[in-house]
């Protein structure tokens, strides 16, 4: 029997039939991944991950936390679901789809998570017609975000070549104890408890002081609970949830942290905070005071890599909604998160997961279902205004069943009092702004989604106005009129490999718009590169001549600007790929 944890534990009593409390993920495939190739791939590699054949086992009358234990029952396809988007099959209907399937809670009888495999993704831009995707949740009792990641490295090939997995050795399941068993072990725990008390209130004693001290050395005092600004986010939430995402370039994200000199979540805490003000302002809702967002850490050691539950603390922090300019945002953005860090590191970030331990799980239990029945986020300031958790993922392509993964986007629960959580993700190259809320308080997230890429985008030119880099004075014109000039060093660069070289096979054909538009012809493997169109490409790219030019000086990768629709490929995606990236990585700009 493996206790629940006093965090995991807050997860179960938080969780009402209108706030489910589990995370998510949506994931997109390339190609026309069948169901049975998933779902071979996913039972046998499931034991890899105990928690997921394990579910939770009450003590009775509630008197202590839930147990973990293998779940003798455990059918795998009663956590599968095999469902076809309708036509056209866009992303809209996505987006719907996985709104309605994070609006229904996990089964608590059985193992805390499900999948739903989607296919007939057919009109999304930038994706391969019929590819597919996987929308997952798991109860946040089992998982965090970095554990969540962990386990997405475990399910997932680092290559498009499967590696091998020992299989498992043959299933044997104890009988699940009985609850008397239960009872005597929640007795013994109760009654070793108050040894460790003494030691808990000395560690808040010295946690508080040294909060304290933070202010007496001149750190800014982050926001103390229950100070929030009141806003519509902050209002009891219904069972709809909806849900969107914003994809930025990682790479470009990072150019504006080390123009800033700050931190990558310094960059999205202030394109947070600028897409909230004009959200808010747009409803003529902006409360005066700055809002306050919850900013999970994870206290997770190295040696901690691998296991389930949740080992996090948390931070306040501003979110500068009150200021104007957008690198001012920034500014303030770094301010405040250094207070909240050197707060949290002066009381120690095991404090909260210390006293969760020492809450008594019926009463919490039912602490929580008062307060969402009388309505109790109405007789207060809000703890704080919304939630932004940031998990960094693995930079490199994952595969399952020899299918790339194109994209991954985040999901994370709402409750009372706080009606939005914004989950970001990064995986290879690309940064995902995922908003989840409640249909009651934001029906119009699509606006909000748009908002963050708005607010990058913006950010961006501030910085670039300011801090213009060196090999830009040429202006875009300028930059554009050299094209001619880099298919003519990319036929060099093709003249110049060696002929055991593997080079990308077929005919591909450039279509360049712009100030600088025409069409080039390119066939890698017979060194030629040419002017004008040809009868039947294998593949057409269709870019941009300035972000052909990004792509040629190496500050664009030609994945990210697939996946933000930079580069429109037709035909054979994959060569296509490869053939920018080998443009990236030799044929040189002008000035390079």
């Amino acid at each position: 029997m493996d206790p629940l944890s006093g965090i995991d534990a807050t997860f179960l009593y938080l969780e009402q039939p209108h706030t489910p409390m589990h995370v998510g993920s949506v994931l997109v495939f390339e190609g026309s991944m069948r169901f049975d190739e998933f779902r071979e791939t996913l039972a046998s590699r499931i034991h890899l991950v105990p928690r997921m054949t394990q579910r939770l086992l009450t003590v009775p009358l509630d008197l202590g936390k839930p147990y973990w234990v293998e779940d003798p029952d455990f059918d795998l396809d009663l956590h599968l679901q095999y469902v076809a988007l309708p036509r056209p099959g866009n992303w809209r209907q996505l987006r719907r789809l996985a709104s309605r399937t994070f609006s229904v809670p996990v089964d608590r009888n059985r193992p805390l998570w499900e999948m739903v495999f989607v296919e007939g993704l057919d009109q999304i831009s930038q994706v391969p017609p019929g590819s597919v995707a996987l929308i997952s949740k798991v109860h946040h009792a089992a998982i965090d975000g970095v554990s969540g990641a962990d386990m997405m490295s475990i399910l997932f090939d680092v290559s498009a070549k499967p590696r091998p997995i020992e299989p498992p050795a043959p299933r044997s399941v104890t009988a699940v104890p009985n609850e008397l068993q239960f009872l005597l072990e929640t007795g013994r725990r109760i009654v070793r408890a108050p040894r460790q008390l003494p030691e808990l209130l000395r560690d808040g004693v010295r946690a508080l002081r040294a909060g304290s001290a933070t202010r007496v050395k001149g750190i800014e005092a982050p926001p103390q609970p229950f100070s929030a600004p009141n806003s519509p986010l902050n209002q009891t939430v219904s069972v709809k949830r909806v849900w969107n995402t914003a994809l930025l370039s990682l790479d470009r994200v990072k150019g504006l942290k080390r123009a800033l000199q700050c931190t990558l979540n310094d960059v999205v805490l202030a394109i947070c905070a600028g897409a909230l003000r004009e959200y808010l302002q747009l409803h003529d809702a902006l409360p005066e005071q700055p809002l306050v967002s919850m900013v999970p850490v994870s206290t997770r050691g190295d040696d901690a890599h691998g296991a389930m539950g949740n080992q996090i603390s948390a931070i306040l922090v501003q979110l500068a909604t009150d200021v104007d300019d957008p690198i001012e945002r920034v500014k303030a953005a770094r301010r405040h998160a250094l207070a909240g860090k050197a707060y949290q590191d002066a009381i120690g970030a095991g404090t909260l997961a210390d006293v969760a331990e020492f809450v008594p799980f019926a009463l919490a239990n039912n602490a929580a279902r008062l307060y969402s029945r009388f309505g109790m986020v109405k007789r207060h300031r809000p703890i704080c205004n919304l939630v932004i958790t940031n998990v960094p993922g693995p930079q490199r392509d994952l595969y399952v069943a020899r299918h790339r993964l194109l994209c991954s986007m985040g999901m994370a629960p709402i409750i009372d009092g706080m009606g939005l959580i914004i989950t970001v993700l990064s995986y290879n190259g690309v940064l995902s702004i995922s908003p989840t809320s409640s249909a009651a308080i934001m029906p119009d997230i699509d606006v909000f989604a748009r908002l963050l890429r708005e607010h990058a985008n913006a950010l961006e030119m501030a910085v670039l106005e300011r801090h213009p880099p060196a090999t830009e004075s040429a202006g875009a014109n300028g930059r554009a009129a050299d094209i001619p000039g880099m298919f003519e060093q990319l036929r060099g660069l093709l003249v110049a490999r060696p002929v055991e070289d593997s080079l990308p096979a077929g005919t591909f054909q450039f279509c360049v718009t712009g100030s600088a538009q025409g069409q080039w012809t390119v066939v890698p493997r017979e060194r030629t590169v040419s002017a004008g169109e040809t009868a039947s490409p294998d593949a057409t790219l269709t870019i941009l001549d300035e972000d052909l030019v990004k792509i040629l000086h190496g500050t664009l990768d030609p994945q990210i600007a697939f996946v933000q629709g930079k580069l429109r490929v037709e035909g054979e995606i994959g060569d296509a790929i490869a053939l920018c990236t080998l443009l990236s990585g030799g044929a040189a700009a002008p000035g390079r």
